[in-house]
């Protein structure tokens, strides 16, 4: 898969958190860095202002629920945000966690 952006994040969004994973560079460069947010408007700042200190314009965030809703209002006019139904997105089977689906979503848009 080629890779078209430099910097992009994966949102899994759930309840009561927030699993980002945000990939910096491309190919054998790339840097991987992880982050877990409460969903409080509050928090959900913390994390826009945690993504803007990282220079990050690109976030995929996958659509379960209502969820993605105050995410979706909070980032809206300051990032680049695509909202992706999660059963397009599905991963391959196996052992599932919040952190590997964030990597499959910033994966898939970088």
């Amino acid at each position: 898969m080629e890779e078209l952006l430099d910097r992009c994040c994966g949102l899994d969004v759930h309840r009561d958190t927030i699993v980002a994973c945000v990939m910096i560079g491309n190919g054998t460069q790339k840097r991987k860095q992880f982050k877990t947010f409460l969903t409080f408007t509050e928090d959900i700042r913390a994390l826009a202002d945690w993504l803007k200190a990282l220079q990050v314009h690109h976030i995929a965030v996958e659509s379960t629920g209502i969820y993605w809703k105050p995410i979706f209002n909070i980032f809206d006019g300051h990032f680049d945000v695509c909202l992706v139904n999660a059963q397009h997105v599905k991963n391959v089977p196996g052992r599932k966690t919040d952190m590997k689906d964030s990597e499959w979503l910033c994966k898939l848009l970088k």
